[in-house]
């Protein structure tokens, strides 16, 4: 498959294709979307939203979730909102998403059988990773939106001039349903 792709990005560059995707740096709709890294979003959500190339920062992880106050997500948020003039955020959550019911136990087991010793796993809990927390799902979709908004609100190093929305996206249709305001 790597081949495949390194090839394509060969011919792509060669006849000039990325031409129609230029964009400068800063996010034109001064806009910040975390969403989630489902593959049926990754044409939809822009394509619903009327999202071009250059108009928003675009933030995906499994479940569009704050997983820790202090980690990825927010960072890249307050770069977002201080380096680069975001002054509203978007939490999209989405249908059907495979990070609801998750387990940690679960995705403990299937590591251990992908060749991760239990002694690698209890080292990793003994320094402190909270498994439970760091690989767990949500019980619903409006829960972990609510939970993420309330997370970014309440943060204390997000300006409270940012404007923070929750939404879930229709995987079929594209429909964007409000959960918080």
């Amino acid at each position: 498959m790597r081949e495949e792709i390194l090839a394509y990005n060969k011919q792509f560059v060669a006849n000039k294709e990325y031409e129609k995707y230029r964009a400068g740096k800063y996010p034109e709709k001064k806009l910040a979307i975390l969403s989630c890294m489902d593959t049926r979003l990754t044409e939809l959500l822009p394509a619903a939203l009327g999202i071009k190339n250059g108009d928003a920062k675009i933030i995906k992880n499994a479940g569009a979730v704050v997983t820790h106050p202090f980690g990825s997500v927010v960072r890249s948020l307050l770069v977002a909102i201080v380096e680069l003039g975001v002054e509203e955020v978007m939490v999209i959550g989405h249908t059907d998403c495979g990070v609801q019911h998750i387990d940690a136990d679960l995705i403990l087991g299937h590591l251990q059988q992908r060749g991760i010793s239990m002694e690698q796993i209890e080292m990793l809990k003994y320094a402190g990773v909270d498994f439970e927390k760091w690989l767990c799902g949500f019980n619903t979709i409006r829960e972990s939106v609510e939970d993420t908004v309330r997370t970014l609100r309440e943060h204390p190093l997000i300006p409270k001039d940012v404007t923070i929305t929750g939404y879930i996206m229709d995987t079929e249709t594209g429909e964007l349903y409000p959960v918080v305001e």
